[in-house]
């Protein structure tokens, strides 16, 4: 079992990881930037390093100062919690080879996964249904790039291999538009990820957007743990999150989460891991793995009753997995995010927080790192919070979620809790089962 772990990560997350280790009487090291010294979970840890200025380049993203810092503080493993390093094959191998524990799944895993082309074929290969499409890259001859679109059939999607979090990807109506857009996202895609490899797929118009979580051990166990409907979106950026997706049976529940399972098991996954998919016209296509905890992580443990974390570090230390397949959702759960940004503009909005008060009552849970007197930091995301409820069903769960809404205050800054109280009350969101396009339409993006 894993004695010491170094949370390489900051904010909610960071607490989260925290809280479980405790738990599991894991000693803890928490690593921050200059600007984070005051952090909460830089105080509840035993150890602390600060590991470099604001910057994430010089600090979260650093990692010859993360390694040093394990290795001073005679860590046995590494938690990369989710964004920064989770998803980087290099520090997870960097980690490794310096003999580290790495609490996620294997650099060549994360390669894979991380190559959306790679990915699509192992996909494929496992008998998990993709997006109609081209499965190699774009060549460079334009007659055969004409003919595969005219092939596939307008409007068409071209996505960076290398891409993520909605960027690297332009949508094509019309073939006279085609040569143009392969060209800008394959310039855009070598800016923006050193990598200027571009595929082809057919572009589903009015999806949603349905996850399912996984979780492996190293001893051959795959078990899904439902889907998450994470649908409300702006500019590919999730905003709510629900568990399980309305609408979806339990066959098509059974019949994913098998088939999900079994894909773990054919890539040799580690860990907990997410299966990303759109849905459309009752079909699911997978679109990518985020082979790292989810922000959303929370309404799963709630509709479930299991510690995603603990999990995690179980799985890392080598423990066989003792949940089985069988789960079967209790209950609805929601989770808002919580930005400190201008509900209008959503331009960020940091600063120091004057006044600060948690919604509670019986089924509503709070992941922050906030209190009041903390100063948000301008240098990183805007998100501060998860605002989580769970009830019997999907119409309580509403409602449990608009009163907690109500109750939260968040003074000295601005927080886009006011948009998330208009989206508890929107009608087509009541309702269940809005596309992926739907928020930015009704904000008028």
């Amino acid at each position: 079992m894993i004695k010491k772990l170094l949370i390489a990560n900051r904010g909610e997350i960071a607490l989260r990881i925290l809280r479980a280790c405790h738990e599991m009487d894991i000693k803890t090291v928490a690593v921050h930037s200059t600007a984070d010294r005051d952090l909460k979970h830089v105080r509840l840890a035993d150890e602390s390093v600060c590991i470099g200025p604001p910057s994430s380049m010089d600090s979260y993203l650093n990692i010859p100062a993360i390694i040093s810092a394990a290795e001073v503080t005679d860590s046995d493993a590494i938690h990369p919690g989710y964004g920064f390093l989770s998803e980087n094959a290099d520090f997870a191998e960097r980690v490794e080879s310096s003999g580290f524990i790495f609490v996620g799944p294997k650099a060549e895993t994360i390669r894979v996964m991380g190559d959306k082309i790679a990915a699509k074929a192992a996909m494929i290969k496992a008998g998990v249904p993709c997006v109609p499409g081209f499965d190699g890259p774009i060549p460079d001859d334009p007659k055969v790039c004409l003919k595969m679109a005219k092939d596939i059939g307008y409007p068409i999607i071209i996505k960076a291999t290398g891409g993520g979090g909605g960027r690297g990807m332009r949508v094509v109506y019309d073939e006279s538009d085609l040569l143009e857009s392969i060209s800008l996202t394959k310039t855009e895609a070598g800016a923006a990820f050193n990598n200027d490899v571009v595929f082809m797929e057919k572009f589903l118009e009015k999806p949603r957007h349905i996850e399912f979580q996984v979780l492996a051990d190293t001893h051959g166990n795959a078990i899904h743990l439902c889907e998450r409907d994470c649908s409300m979106q702006r500019r590919n950026q999730k905003v709510v999150e629900e568990a399980p997706a309305p609408g979806i049976t339990q066959e098509q529940r059974t019949r994913m989460g098998e088939a999900v399972s079994k894909a773990c098991v054919d890539i040799g996954y580690r860990g907990a891991g997410t299966f990303e998919f759109l849905y459309e016209n009752g079909e699911f296509y997978f679109i990518e793995m985020n082979t790292r905890l989810q922000v959303e992580h929370p309404v799963t443990e709630l509709i479930t009753g299991v510690d995603l974390v603990k999990q995690q570090l179980l799985i890392a230390s080598g423990e066989e997995l003792k949940i089985k397949q069988g789960l079967i959702p209790r209950g609805h759960a929601i989770e808002c995010r919580i930005n400190a940004e201008d509900p209008e503009t959503f331009v960020p909005s940091p600063g120091k927080i004057e006044r600060f008060h948690m919604p509670g009552g019986l089924g509503v849970r709070v992941d922050t790192h906030i209190y009041g007197g903390y100063t948000v930091p301008p240098y990183y995301d805007s998100m501060i919070g998860k605002l989580i409820v769970h009830a019997e069903d999907r119409e309580t769960a509403i409602k449990r979620m608009r009163g907690a809404l109500s109750e939260m205050v968040i003074e000295g800054i601005k927080t886009n809790v006011p948009l998330q109280r208009r989206i508890m009350e929107d009608t087509a969101f009541v309702a269940g089962g809005a596309g992926i396009d739907y928020l930015e339409k009704k904000l008028g993006l």
